[in-house]
Order: C-alpha cells, then sequence, then structure tokens
C-alpha cells in the first residue's frame, strides 16, 4: 500500500513537471516566434484573409457571379443604403440601379447594341460614368475606358484598337472628338454626347433618349453568354509603341483587383473618397469596384484638389481615402480635422510616408503595387515604411514569381550557360517576372499581339515555362518588397505613365526638329521622373520656344509635355542605332553641368532659358512642378 501510495506520488509528480514544462514552452514560445518574425500575427491574420478570398473567388469561378451581380445583391440587401454622393447630390443604391436601367434601355433601343459589343467612354468623373458603365455591364457590353486627356492619333488609336461601335462623351469634351468625328465616321462608330440636344451632324444626343427611357430591370438574359473569361473593359496602359495600349481586363481580372479592400481591412461601413480617375486602374478597379465589392458609400470628385480634400472628407464623413505618390506628400501641408482610417494606393515615397504618419499618426497607410495588364500584386499590410509589399507563402504559392537578374544596357535577362535566367539573391535589384498559368493568366492588349508577346519570357527557369515581364526592377530585404525602377521607354510623373516614344513623335512633328530623345529624369523630393527632351534641330533652323510650347500644349497632356528641353548637335545612339538615355537621364537638367542650351517649361510663359535661379528653386521646393 505504501509502495502504491509513493508511486502515485510520483506519477502526478511527473505529470504536474511535464505540464508545468509544456506550459513554459507554449507562454515562451511565441514570445519567440515574435522575436524571430514580429510581424508573426499580421502574416497570420492575412493568411486567413487570402484564405477567406480564396473560398469566395473558387464560389464565383464554379457558378459564375459578376462584379455587376453583387452590385445588384448590395442593392437587394440595402436599397436606401447612399452609393454615391457627389457635388452636392446623393444616390442611394436603389436609385444608381434604376438610373442604370435607363441608360441601358436608351443605348439598347437607339444604339442597337448587344451582347458582346465594346463601348468607348470619353467621359471625366460624374455619377453618369457610373451609370452608364453600369448599363453597359447589364447589356452585356465592354466597357472601353478613355483617358478624356488624350487627343488627334492617339484618340483614334483608343477606338481602332478596342473595336468600338459607340462612344459616349460629355458635352465638355465634345470638341476633342469633333477633331477625330470625320475618321470615326468613316470607321462606322457612333457618337453620343451626354446632353439633349446636338447641333453636330454625327453626334448624336443622349440625356434626353435616357429621360425617356424606363427604369424597369433588364433581362439576365441580354448578358447570358458572358463568363469569367470574358473581356469588361478595356484600360490603357502607355507603352514603348509610342501609342496607348489597350489591357483586356476580363470578370476574373475585375474580381481579383476589387477583392484588394476587402484585403487591407475595408469595412461595409467604410465611407471612400474617390478622386483618382475612372479611366485609371487604380481609380475604377482598387477603388471603384472594390467599393462595390464591400457595398460602400463613395464620395465621387471630378478631380484631386488639394485646398478641397480634407473639407470634403470632413462634410462627407471620409474613413477611406486612395492616393497616388505625390498626392500624400501634398496633403502633409493642409488641415487635419477628419475621420480618415486608412489610405491606399501607390508610390508614395519613404520620406513623405514619415511625414504623413508623424501629422496624422492615426491614419493607416497600405501600400500597394501592380499594374493594368499584370497578373501579379504585392501589398505591405503591416505599414512597413518605404515596401510596396510583404512577402507571403500563401501568396506565392497562389502566384509564383522571382526576381531575376537584368542586363539594362543590353535592355534583356542574363541568362547562364544553359540559357535560363538567373534569380537574384536576397537583397539585390532584379526584374519582377511572374509565371502565367490557368490561375495567373495574362490577357494581353487587345489587337496588338506584337506588344502582348513581348510581355512573355520563355523558358525562365525550365524549358517551356512561360513568365510575365513586369518592366519594373524590384529588391527583396527580409520579406519585404522595395521598389527600385522601371525598364523601357516608359516613366511615370503624376502618377500617369508617360511612353517617349509617342512624345518624341510628337516633337518630330515640328517643322525645326530633326531628332528627339525623350527620357525622364529624377527630381528631389517628387515621385518618379519628369519628362526631358534633347533635340537635335535641323540644319540652320533655331528653336522657336513659343512654337513647340503651342504644340506640346495642344497635342499632349500636362504631365506629358517635356518640362526641360536640351538643346544637342547630335542625339546620342548605341550601336545598334538605340537613342541612349541613361546618361542624359543622370545628367538630369542642372545648368551648372549642361553647356547645352537649356530651357524651362514656365506654365505662364512657355519654353525660358534654363538659369540657375530656376534650379535653385526648383531644389529648394519653391517651384512647383
Amino acid at each position: 500500500m505504501f509502495q502504491y501510495s509513493r508511486t502515485r506520488r510520483t506519477e502526478t509528480f511527473l505529470l504536474t513537471m511535464i505540464a508545468y514544462i509544456l506550459f513554459t514552452v507554449l507562454a515562451v514560445l511565441p514570445v519567440l516566434l515574435f522575436w524571430k518574425n514580429p510581424y508573426i500575427m499580421s502574416d497570420l491574420k492575412f493568411a486567413m484573409t487570402v484564405l477567406h478570398i480564396g473560398i469566395k473567388y473558387s464560389k464565383i469561378t464554379r457558378k459564375f457571379y459578376s462584379i455587376l451581380d453583387c452590385f445588384m445583391e448590395k442593392v437587394s440587401e440595402h436599397p436606401q443604403k447612399t452609393f454615391l454622393v457627389f457635388e452636392g447630390s446623393s444616390y442611394t443604391y436603389s436609385q444608381a440601379d434604376k438610373e442604370s436601367n435607363k441608360v441601358a434601355r436608351a443605348l439598347l433601343t437607339h444604339a442597337n447594341l448587344k451582347e458582346g459589343d465594346t463601348v468607348a467612354l470619353f467621359l471625366g468623373n460624374e455619377p453618369y460614368y457610373v451609370w452608364t458603365w453600369l448599363g453597359l455591364a447589364k447589356l452585356g457590353c465592354v466597357s472601353s475606358l478613355l483617358n478624356y486627356n488624350i487627343r488627334s492619333k492617339s484618340l483614334i488609336h483608343c477606338f481602332s484598337c478596342c473595336e468600338a461601335k459607340v462612344v459616349i462623351t460629355s458635352a465638355e469634351l465634345c470638341g476633342a472628338i469633333e477633331e477625330v468625328l470625320p475618321t470615326l465616321r468613316e470607321q462606322g462608330i457612333r457618337v453620343f454626347v451626354l446632353s439633349e440636344k446636338s447641333d453636330v451632324e454625327g453626334i448624336e444626343s443622349l440625356s434626353d433618349k435616357i429621360q425617356q427611357a424606363s427604369d424597369q430591370p433588364l433581362s439576365p438574359q441580354l448578358r447570358a453568354n458572358v463568363n469569367l473569361k470574358s473581356p469588361m473593359l478595356y484600360i490603357y496602359t502607355s507603352g514603348t509603341t509610342g501609342l496607348p495600349k489597350a489591357a483586356v481586363i476580363n470578370h476574373g481580372k475585375v474580381w481579383r483587383a476589387s477583392f484588394l479592400q476587402y484585403m487591407i481591412g475595408v469595412q461595409s461601413s467604410d465611407v471612400i473618397y474617390l478622386y483618382l480617375p475612372l479611366y485609371h486602374t487604380a481609380g475604377f478597379l482598387m477603388g471603384f469596384s472594390g467599393a462595390i465589392e464591400r457595398g460602400l458609400t463613395i464620395v465621387l470628385r471630378r478631380k484631386f484638389s488639394v485646398s478641397n480634400f480634407w473639407a470634403d472628407c470632413r462634410k462627407d464623413n471620409v474613413t477611406v481615402i486612395q492616393y497616388i505618390g505625390e498626392i500624400m506628400r501634398y496633403l502633409c501641408n493642409t488641415p487635419k480635422d477628419h475621420k480618415v482610417r486608412l489610405a491606399f494606393g501607390n508610390g508614395i515615397r519613404g520620406d513623405t510616408w514619415n511625414d504623413f504618419l508623424d501629422r496624422f499618426g492615426n491614419i493607416r497607410i497600405c501600400e500597394c503595387y501592380g499594374a493594368t495588364e499584370s497578373n501579379i500584386g504585392f501589398v505591405n499590410y503591416v505599414g512597413k515604411v518605404g515596401a510596396i509589399g510583404k512577402e507571403h507563402f500563401l501568396h506565392k504559392r497562389s502566384y509564383p514569381y522571382a526576381l531575376i537578374r537584368y542586363d539594362t544596357e543590353k535592355e534583356e535577362p542574363v541568362r547562364d550557360a544553359r540559357g535560363f535566367c538567373i534569380e537574384v539573391p536576397e537583397g539585390e535589384t532584379g526584374l519582377l517576372v511572374s509565371k502565367i498559368g490557368e490561375q495567373t493568366p495574362f490577357s494581353g492588349y487587345a489587337k496588338n499581339k506584337q506588344q502582348t508577346e513581348k510581355k512573355k519570357l520563355k523558358d525562365v527557369f525550365v524549358k517551356g515555362d512561360l513568365y510575365f515581364n513586369s518592366g519594373d526592377l524590384l529588391r527583396i530585404n527580409e520579406g519585404f518588397v522595395y521598389f527600385q525602377d522601371r525598364i523601357g521607354d516608359t516613366f511615370r510623373w503624376k502618377g500617369e505613365n508617360v511612353a517617349t516614344t509617342e512624345v518624341a513623335d510628337h516633337l518630330l512633328a515640328v517643322d525645326f526638329v530633326e531628332e528627339a530623345n525623350v527620357y525622364g529624369v529624377k527630381v528631389p523630393g517628387h515621385e518618379g521622373r519628369i519628362g526631358m527632351a534633347a533635340l537635335k534641330l535641323k540644319e540652320n533652323m533655331d528653336f522657336e520656344a513659343k512654337s513647340i510650347y503651342d504644340h506640346v500644349k495642344y497635342f499632349l497632356p500636362s504631365y506629358a509635355r517635356p518640362r526641360f528641353i536640351r538643346i544637342q548637335d547630335s542625339v546620342a545612339v548605341t550601336g545598334t542605332f538605340k537613342q541612349l538615355k541613361v546618361k542624359l537621364a543622370e545628367e538630369g537638367f542642372n545648368p551648372n553641368i549642361i553647356k547645352d542650351p537649356l530651357f524651362f517649361l514656365d506654365d505662364s510663359k512657355g519654353y525660358i532659358p534654363m538659369t540657375k535661379e530656376i534650379f535653385d528653386s526648383i531644389l529648394e521646393g519653391t517651384l512647383k512642378l
């Protein structure tokens, strides 16, 4: 009996010790894990979010359910909830539904549209942009979102490459359409303007027809053949062709972009402030369609205004804002009374990020990375200053990617003796490539097989594999992804991509310009690169500042106009006759270094000689670019 009792005590003691050890291990383990990875809780939360999105997307793939169906579901769930606020007027989800029904019926009757037809939207931010897109979606039509800054040859090209049958514009933009109207009529493209009457032959009024149309629901059979792989949008992106490329955005891609807001914690009770242009990927996909997925209230503004930004946020109780690069820098110098809790976007500089946090410490910033046509994106869900994203094993498993060694002089990836690309080690800069597959498709560009194929890399790591070439140089360090630079002929300024070839083509149309080399140069304190052109003049001809200013002002949007012009005796080229840009970009626009004639684009005076005073003012930040 005594022996049995002692044995029981020993067993109890051992069990107690084991339990104590286990408790200690379990108590210490989180500390050790956190010490090893301080972002472990954020990683776990993000993993749960990604898994939930994966489940939701798999349901969508099994039984097709579009972002339009999602909107209709929100209409049923909360018809009286405010959907859109614009210049003092507000519209409920139910009203938006009915307004889009009227637009759809008017176009069905008067434009004879059918499922699969493409309609170009040449509009600024306004409610009818939203009603028209929803109406077209109800007809099973594809919307081509045109940049309202483009003109002339570029505008005609945009109509042609998406094979639009109809274009819808506003009274304010009708002048630009009139300039190309003869070509549009030759191509059989019908033009409708959002006004009650039109005095221009070949342009039909639309507002009067919308007012007369019924607001009753349309039959889903009108879009019965639309599926996840069907194109829903064409969004234009600049490229090395010299003209915009129409990226094909199918219904699946719209969904993947729409999930971003859910991924970063946007709630259905939030109010989002949308001032980015709706023709832009950030404005339409990340902002607008994401707001539909979440069932938000959208405060829509025609364009960004630094003086009205926070006033609008206060007035309409905005809680979520979007940004592109420099916008956040402007907001650091404005009043801060607001209810905003979350800002998301891309292109914020590290110093601006820190300044913004110092001033608005209660706003969470979520930097993202992606491109209109890309099949890969990153999200910096932990708020690491300066990073465009964070690596996560679930993300990499779903969207396989790599950074490969790139030769900037030869402008091609470096390959080993076997002909395969070389992945760079952690901490080194490399070209981002992402695998093209069933779950990570690359739809390419409409009617542009050459540029579509150019974005593909074959035999990257094994024979027969296929990757998307992002054109971006990135660096990954300690699990965080950092943007380094863009390759090729496109640079980014004021949140817009600028195709150097297109700008050069316009400059070459000026009678005294023989050669034009366009490139982007860095400006201290500014995101991206600003436009600069090195020109060679025709023999016995002089540089005419007013003439070239009038030309670029007419043909190019403000962000694409070269801010600096350098006159050279000859334009430097490589052995294969490619223009040298890197050295010119490094030399910049410093008149103390550059001995060539140098000119600066003053918004009020045109091109004027570049001086040391102007240069110093730019560096000091007292001269606005």
